[in-house]
């Protein structure tokens, strides 16, 4: 075993020189690196190397992984390659070059295909090889060497000899250099006199920090006591300066996410041999950079990353910390829901994390709203086109109409959502939000029944996957219905299906009733893997929420069960988990929990297991539960779905679960008047009415007969038949809980006002250029430290920086100035502009990293790339948009098509688009692999609505990543990104302009404000005006409303984060 992993740690290196090598631009290094190692074969080399006719590197390349007799596979490639080198000199009429390939290279084949060594010797008679009726199809040398070319590929894809050599593994950029840096900063900490900025001459010997004549230490701006920095290494090591090192204590850490660019050690000199958890923040160096503005002072300090760890220090070794505790598990029971009939399977939408999906023994399916427990929808089993339906599964219905949900499921984004039935039938509907749902597919499947239903995305494509009695897996297209494949391979019906990506490959696993594992390609060619489970048990499979680590689990016939942690690299169980009963009466059911646990339903209890320990941790025990219930899980881990006796579903919840709960029926507020009594679809979320705002003060909460009727009416409204429902208004501060924060002394006026991405704090930008920052504390009366009425943020910066993050205002003019700024996606960077210089910070020092592009023209708009906080995107004042490459300082790419200034931009992964949008009220769509312009759309404005000169068009997507807002003064619109079509669009029956508006961090309502002071709550599926919040019921009485508007409804519409949606 240590030699094996001795030889994965060895193969992993080899990867890392040949990354360093292409990194630096050693391409022919890398090439002949990868030939003698044979770790990796690249296809897209050797392709350029077929293509081009270059057939002696083209062999010498190859022979680095395969010779001509290791199998048939490897003969065939050398053959094709030989043959088409033949033929070319024979197309060139070169006839000594063909005979000198016939007689050296083809001569070897002979021995095994006489006949066909002697046609081609024939061919040299020819006048045109042409003549020849097998090659009267040779056109020319280009396509011939396409046509090559795939067929090389088909060859070498199953060619056992290149098995885990064709994919590169996905690495850090600068891995290599950042573990050498790591070696450097662990021999410094080891160093006896570890000194600040320290002279690191060579590699070749370790680093020894010498006791100086002069020796100081950096005084600790909390602690007397004495600290020491981690070093700064040579620039050498970089890509650009070295980095800049500062002590930061761990109470400044505030704003969640990594930032590489400070690296920490608080050293208690007092005790040289410990440290506590809480003292050591290791960095893992990214590749420094910096974006130089001529004429002015920087601060240069590393480029953007997404990742550092918290490190600890423990006996004298470096650890990953990540403090983690049982307790927060979904312990207590928070709500019974009751259903008619005895539920079978559950699954939490992935962004509505208290919406429940049910499916029941007698084929029913409901939706619940776990918040208030109240089924908010139900479908009764029926079959939508009996006609369509095959004649064996009308011959089932009419022996035993009874049909039971074997499994129901949303997809990744919970646009769609698809019922598995015990007879032959899968239904698919579509889910626009609350209870907008639609019968999208009804498919016959399987002869008999359909086990287990899951989604899955290849290519962007959106498949349902399906597994069945006839042991059968069929995957579909969700939206024709058509079967893309046919997976056949098992001897014993599908019992469970988990599709999954790894290092850009997809797969299916699937496991049979009869203990056997199987992992598919989405192909018709076989299963690649046959692994049998633990004990032949009858298994399910799932993956850790960070798609890092893969666990089954499953009971036999003999009602053992087996929970085992897979090492996927070796195909046999890593570790088996303890404490499973040992006589099981049906399969038992589980799932990972985040990260770190695992629970597993057996002997009428819950149990828990820590990941990285065999041994049981703990039992919850919710009462009154079957020998094995269904269990299910939301996103976040803060509920748990469990089946128990009498058609009951309890949900559990952890603390900060229960204050989600808590929240969104304690914090509702009744209203007091009605505006409209007009058709309606959706009610409005009880978890936003909320949000009003009133006194500068934190108000007792409603009293509990306001808080009964306000819960009654909402659920009155969400069992409406008819479709009509009341907009609710709200006129009152009390109906509304409010925050007033806390301003900062030069700030006049916040131009810009957003939510961190983590929604544990808010982030505005001032007239003046400073940004100001309030954090939610985490105490008792916040547990989770996400934001909240109940709990007043405070304005925070760090201990060690005296100043706030100001933007530097030269060349700029105030009165035309477009101030903007945008976080990176773990809110570890912030860019921003007040119409002069673009800054960089580091939001936890608040320090400025570079400064770039001074105006003419200025920035208007500031995106960060979402996959990659090194690319961003800044549209400008001369309605062009800028893609800027920060570590490599240059203009990637400059888009052109607006005829005004660019006012928004947001991007879109799902897509791969990048939407903008300008005052000309014109929309783009542009490629992110080249930059190309995909679409435009000119808004529309309704009749008699000429937009004030000037005004901003505003974008956002929504969280499923394929529809946009569209924000203009005259409309609030929902597009859709790849046809730039008007999917849904609200316009204002009067005159009213609109200031702002904004999707709720869950996308199911849209937030806006009027110039008038009003504020408006739209559902976001159909922009149906659900509720009205007057000025007089959040802002003291003042002339000046509109000046209010962009602070206020940045406020209030909920933050990134779903767990915020009580502010």
């Amino acid at each position: 075993m240590a030699s094996e992993k001795r030889s994965a740690l060895n193969k992993e290196l080899l990867f890392l020189i040949l990354q360093f090598c292409n990194d630096e631009g050693y391409k022919r290094t890398a090439h002949i690196f990868e030939r003698e190692s044979g770790c990796y074969f690249d296809m897209e080399f050797f392709e350029d190397l077929v293509l081009n006719g270059k057939w002696n590197k083209v062999e010498k390349y190859l022979s680095g992984f395969a010779s001509i007799n290791d199998n048939k596979y490897s003969t065939k490639i050398y053959f094709e390659i030989r043959k088409l080198n033949f033929l070319e000199a024979l197309d060139k009429n070169d006839r000594a070059k063909a005979l000198d390939i016939l007689m050296k290279d083809l001569k070897v084949f002979a021995q095994d295909n006489e006949e066909l060594y002697r046609e081609m010797t024939q061919l040299l008679t020819l006048d045109n090889f042409r003549e020849h009726e097998l090659l009267s199809m040779y056109e020319d040398a280009e396509s011939s060497r396409k046509i090559l070319m795939d067929e090389l590929k088909k060859l070498i894809e199953v060619n056992p000899i290149f098995h885990g050599k064709l994919k590169f593994p996905v690495i850090k950029s600068q891995r290599l250099r950042r573990l050498i840096n790591q070696g450097l900063n662990w021999q410094h900490i080891q160093c006896k006199y570890p000194q600040p900025n320290p002279d690191i001459e060579t590699l070749f010997e370790d680093h020894v920090c010498q006791w100086p004549h002069d020796h100081l230490f950096m005084q600790s701006t909390d602690n007397p006591q004495l600290d020491a920095s981690l070093p700064v290494f040579p620039s050498s090591w970089f890509c650009g300066p070295s980095t800049v090192t500062q002590a930061v204590s761990r109470e400044d850490i505030c704003v969640s996410g990594p930032i590489t660019s400070v690296a920490t050690t608080s050293v208690n000199m007092r005790d040289s041999n410990t440290m506590s958890q809480n003292s050591l923040l290791g960095a893992e160096y990214e590749v420094a950079s910096t974006v130089l503005h001529s004429g002015r002072n920087h601060s240069p300090e590393s480029s953007v990353s997404d990742d550092l760890p918290i490190i600890s220090m423990n006996n004298g070794m470096l650890q990953n910390f990540e403090p983690v505790s049982h307790t927060d598990l979904p312990k207590t029971v928070a709500r019974i829901l009751n259903e008619s009939s005895s539920p079978m399977s559950m699954d939490f939408h992935p962004v509505q994390q208290t919406f429940l999906l049910v499916g029941t023994d007698i084929g029913d399916i409901g939706l619940w709203d776990v918040n208030l427990g109240v089924k908010m929808l139900s479908r009764n089993f029926t079959v939508w086109n009996i006609g369509a339906c095959s004649t064996m599964f009308k011959t089932a219905m009419m022996k035993d109409p009874c049909m039971s949900v074997n499994c129901i499921s949303w997809s990744p984004n919970g646009s769609f959502f698809g019922i598995a039935y015990s007879k032959h039938i899968v239904q698919l509907y579509s889910y626009h939000g609350v209870t907008d749902v639609q019968q999208k597919l009804e498919i016959d499947a399987h002869v008999g029944g359909v086990n287990d239903l899951a989604f899955a995305t290849p290519s962007k494509q959106q498949l349902v996957i399906t597994g069945g009695d006839d042991k059968l897996i069929k995957v579909w297209d969700v939206i024709t219905g058509v079967q893309m494949h046919n997976l056949e391979g098992h001897e014993a019906p599908v019992y469970s299906l988990c599709p999954h990506c790894k290092d850009g490959i997809h797969f299916i696993f699937s496991t049979s009733v009869d203990g056997k594992i199987k992992a598919w390609l989405y192909d018709n060619m076989g299963a690649r893997v046959h692994i049998d489970a633990p004990g032949l048990a009858c298994t399910t499979i799932a993956y850790s929420a960070d798609n890092k680590r893969l666990f089954s689990c499953g009971t036999n016939k003999n009602g053992e069960s087996f929970l085992v942690e897979w090492n996927e690299s070796e195909g046999d169980a890593k570790r088996t988990y303890q404490g499973l009963c040992e006589n099981s009466s049906a399969v038992v059911q589980f799932s990972p929990i985040k990260e770190n646990f695992l629970a597993a339903a057996d002997d009428h209890v819950i149990k828990i297991w820590d990941m990285d320990k065999v041994e049981q941790l703990t039992i919850i025990d919710a009462g009154d539960l079957p020998a094995n219930p269904h269990i299910r899980f939301n996103k976040d881990g803060t509920l748990l779905a469990v089946i128990a006796s009498e058609n009951k579903i309890k949900i559990l919840a952890t603390a900060y679960g229960l204050q989600l709960l808590n929240a969104s029926v304690t914090g509702f507020v009744n209203s007091s008047s009605d505006v409209s009594d007009g058709p309606r679809k959706h009610v409005i979320n009880p978890s936003v009415a909320n949000s009003g705002e009133a006194d500068a003060h934190v108000p007792t909460n409603c009293d509990e007969e306001r808080i009964k009727d306000a819960k009654q009416k909402i659920i009155d409204n969400a069992n409406n038949k008819s479709g009509v429902c009341k907009i609710i208004q709200i006129s009152m501060p009390s109906q509304c809980k409010s925050l007033q924060l806390n301003g900062y002394g030069e700030a006049d006026k916040i131009s810009r006002l957003i939510y961190t991405n983590a929604g544990n704090a808010i982030l505005a930008l001032a007239s003046n250029g400073t940004h100001l920052l309030w954090k939610w504390p985490q105490n008792d009366l916040n547990l989770s430290g996400k934001a909240t009425t109940d709990v007043p943020p405070q304005l925070w910066q760090p201990r060690s920086c005296s100043r706030m993050m100001t933007n530097d205002l030269t060349d700029s003019t105030p009165e035309e100035a477009v101030p903007c700024f945008a976080l990176s996606k773990n809110d570890s960077y912030l860019l921003s502009a007040s119409g002069g210089i673009i800054s960089l910070f580091n939001m936890l020092t608040f320090k400025r990293m570079m400064s770039f592009m001074s105006p003419s023209p200025a920035a208007t708009s500031l995106a960060f790339h979402p996959q990659d906080n090194n690319i961003v995107a800044i549209g400008m004042d001369d309605s062009t948009i800028l893609i800027y490459h920060v570590r490599f300082t240059k203009v990637k790419s400059k888009l052109k098509g607006h005829s005004g200034r660019v006012t928004g931009l947001a991007f879109s992964t799902a897509m791969d688009l990048l939407v903008s949008s300008g005052e000309d009220a014109q929309i783009f769509t542009w490629n992110l692999g080249g930059w190309g312009k995909c679409k435009s759309k000119q808004l529309q404005f309704p009749d008699e609505r000429i937009p004030v000169r000037g005004s901003n068009t505003m974008v956002q997507f929504h969280q499923d990543q394929v529809n946009f807002l569209v924000v203009h003064e005259t409309q609030l619109s929902i597009y859709e990104a790849k046809e730039l079509g008007c999917v849904q669009q609200w316009i204002p029956e009067d005159s009213t302009r609109i200031s702002q508006a904004t999707l709720s961090c869950d996308s199911q309502m849209v937030f806006a404000c009027f110039l008038g002071g009003i504020v408006s709550i739209f559902g976001a599926s159909d922009l149906q005006l659900k509720c009205q919040i007057l000025p007089i019921s959040y802002l003291p009485y003042t002339p000046r409303f509109s000046e209010y508007n962009e602070w206020w409804v940045q406020r209030k519409c909920a933050p990134p984060c779903r767990s915020c949606k009580s502010t």
